[in-house]
């Protein structure tokens, strides 16, 4: 009986690294090179323009949630705070000075090393959750290289790529824009997903009580990722 359940396991694990393999020779796509320099700049600052950049950077406060509405944020931008919620848990994240931040189980304060745990667990969370709302306004971040790439229809894409920071340096997002340098979708080479340049739409925007844009989803493939009841605003 073992032997025979060994060997239907061994059959799924064959089954599944060929579908991968399969998967991986259709979708996969090298990293592309591109010019970087005034022009990759001259791209980013026109996609900040056409999202009314200014409009961002005064807004003080932003709200949303991910993950099917299991991860809950209110960013405090001017003060560089933020609350991170997920199941039991809620963490008060300070952004310039993290190992203050404090972690809460029920609305209890967790011991110390209970306390570094999930801090670091929340910290992870909101670089990641945080990056599917503001994307388009970090293209200049510290760490930071851009680069045009020339697409196939023969339009200009931004490419930008993350070499410090964050949870994962080293990652690189190509922005498909509209010619208004708008974005329309974004395509991916990270370390989180082996298959390169998976594509996000970027097409689903709400304008904030602030002003400023921001999206209210993604289509990744089949999954459709919300961003939850999104708010940007300064009171």
């Amino acid at each position: 009986m073992l032997k025979k359940l060994l060997k239907i396991l061994g059959i799924i694990v064959l089954v599944l690294v060929i579908a991968f393999g399969v998967l991986y020779a259709i979708y996969n796509e090298p990293l592309p090179e591109g010019r970087s320099g005034p022009d990759a700049d001259a791209l980013a600052e026109k996609m900040l323009t056409s999202l009314n950049h200014e409009l961002y950077k005064n807004t003080r406060f932003l709200e949303w949630s991910f993950r099917n509405e299991s991860h809950f944020y209110k960013w405090d931008r001017q003060l560089r705070k933020a609350e991170v919620q997920w199941d039991a848990y809620r963490v008060e994240l300070d952004l310039i000075n993290t190992s203050s931040s404090i972690a809460f189980k029920n609305g209890e304060r967790l011991n110390a090393n209970e306390n570094e745990d999930f801090v670091a667990d929340a910290i992870a969370m909101f670089n990641n959750d945080s990056f599917w709302l503001v994307a388009p306004y970090k293209v200049f971040d510290s760490g930071t290289q851009r680069q045009v790439v020339t697409l196939e229809d023969g339009s200009d894409g931004l490419l930008v790529t993350y070499n410090s920071g964050g949870t994962t340096p080293g990652d690189s997002y190509l922005w498909v824009l509209q010619p208004s340098g708008f974005p329309k979708s974004l395509k991916m080479w990270v370390k989180i997903i082996p298959i390169g340049g998976v594509e996000a739409t970027w097409d689903e925007w709400l304008v904030t009580e602030s002003g400023a844009f921001l999206p209210k989803s993604h289509v990744m493939g089949p999954l459709e990722l919300s961003m939850g009841n999104v708010r940007g605003y300064n009171r």
